[in-house]
C-alpha cells in the first residue's frame, strides 16, 4: 500500500500593497458605536448646537423678515469671526463631544487588550502606525462631524443668505481658521481617548476616566486660581486651553490674560505623553516582508 507524505506547498504569489491598511478599523470603529444603546439618539442631540448656530445665521441674514426683533437685541447674532468662536468653544459643545468620545472611543484599545487582539492585528501585514491611524481615525470622524463640517456649512450657508462674498473678502483667514483649530480638537480628543483608553482592560471604566479627567482639570483650576487668584492656573484645565487656543484662531481676546501659546504647548505636551504611553501599552509582533 502506497503511503503518502502531506506536505505544504510554498506560496509564489505576490503580497499586494494597500495605502489604506487602517480603513477597516476605522469603518469597524464606526459601525460599532452606531450599535450602541442611546448611541444614536446623542448623536442626534449632539447636532442641535449646529442646528441652532445655523437658523441664527439666516435670522441675521434676514433680519428684516422679523420685526419682533429689535436692532439691539440682535448684537449676538452678527456672524463674523466671533460668532464661529463662540460656537466651537461652547462649554455645551465640548462637554457633547466627551460624551461622544465616551461612546465611540472608550473601547478602541482596552476591548483589545481585554481580548488579546493585538496579536491578530500584527500579525497580518499592518504597522502599528496604521493601527493606531483606524483607531484616532474614528474619533476624528465624530468630532469633524460637530466641528469642522458644521464650520464649513456655516461659511456656506452665510455666502448663500448673504448673496455676496463680502464676508470672505472681509475675513480671508476664517476657513483656514476652521479648519485648523477642527484639526487641534480632533487630535487633541483623539490621543486623549486613545490614551486613557490603554490605561484599562474594562471600557467602563475609561469611560468613567475621560468624562471624569476633563472635569477634574477644571475643578482643579477653580480651586487654586480661587485661592491664590492667579490667572495662570487655567493651564490646568483642558477646556479652558482648547478656548485660549480657539481664541486666538478666531482673532478673539481670550477670557484671561494669560499666552495662548502656553495653552497649545499644554496641550502638545499631553499629546506628546499620550503618544508615549500608547507607544509602550500597545505591543504586538509586526509581520516582517
Amino acid at each position: 500500500m502506497t503511503i503518502k507524505e502531506k506536505g505544504y506547498a510554498h506560496w509564489d504569489g505576490k503580497l499586494e500593497e494597500r495605502r489604506f491598511n487602517w480603513w477597516p478599523i476605522t469603518r469597524l470603529g464606526i459601525s460599532l458605536t452606531f450599535k450602541k444603546k442611546f448611541f444614536k439618539f446623542t448623536f442626534l442631540v449632539s447636532l442641535l448646537p449646529a442646528l441652532i448656530y445655523l437658523v441664527g445665521i439666516y435670522i441675521a441674514e434676514r433680519i428684516e423678515d422679523f420685526p419682533f426683533i429689535e436692532s439691539g437685541q440682535a448684537d449676538f447674532l452678527k456672524t463674523n469671526p466671533g460668532y464661529f468662536y463662540s460656537y466651537f468653544t461652547q462649554g455645551s459643545l465640548l462637554f457633547i463631544m466627551i460624551a461622544i468620545l465616551i461612546f465611540s472611543g472608550s473601547g478602541l484599545i482596552s476591548d483589545d487588550l481585554k481580548h488579546n487582539a493585538l496579536q491578530l492585528y500584527f500579525s497580518r501585514p499592518i504597522k502599528k502606525s496604521e493601527y493606531f491611524l483606524g483607531k484616532i481615525s474614528t474619533i476624528f470622524f465624530f468630532i469633524f462631524i460637530l466641528t469642522l463640517v458644521p464650520g464649513i456649512v456655516f461659511l456656506l450657508m452665510k455666502f448663500l443668505f448673504a448673496g455676496n462674498f463680502r464676508f470672505f473678502v472681509q475675513y480671508p483667514w476664517l476657513p483656514l481658521s476652521i479648519c485648523a483649530y477642527s484639526v487641534i480638537i480632533a487630535v487633541f480628543l483623539g490621543l486623549y481617548t486613545l490614551f486613557l483608553s490603554s490605561l484599562s482592560t474594562n471600557r467602563r471604566y475609561v469611560g468613567i476616566l475621560i468624562f471624569a479627567v476633563y472635569f477634574f482639570t477644571d475643578i482643579l483650576f477653580g480651586i487654586f486660581n480661587s485661592i491664590f487668584h492667579n490667572q495662570y492656573f487655567v493651564l490646568f484645565s483642558i477646556r479652558w486651553n482648547l478656548k485660549q487656543v480657539g481664541a486666538a484662531f478666531f482673532q478673539q481676546k481670550g477670557h484671561y490674560d494669560v499666552p495662548w501659546i502656553l495653552s497649545l504647548l499644554v496641550l502638545t505636551v499631553i499629546c506628546g505623553l499620550a503618544v508615549l504611553v500608547l507607544h509602550k501599552r500597545v505591543r504586538g509582533v509586526e509581520v516582517i516582508k
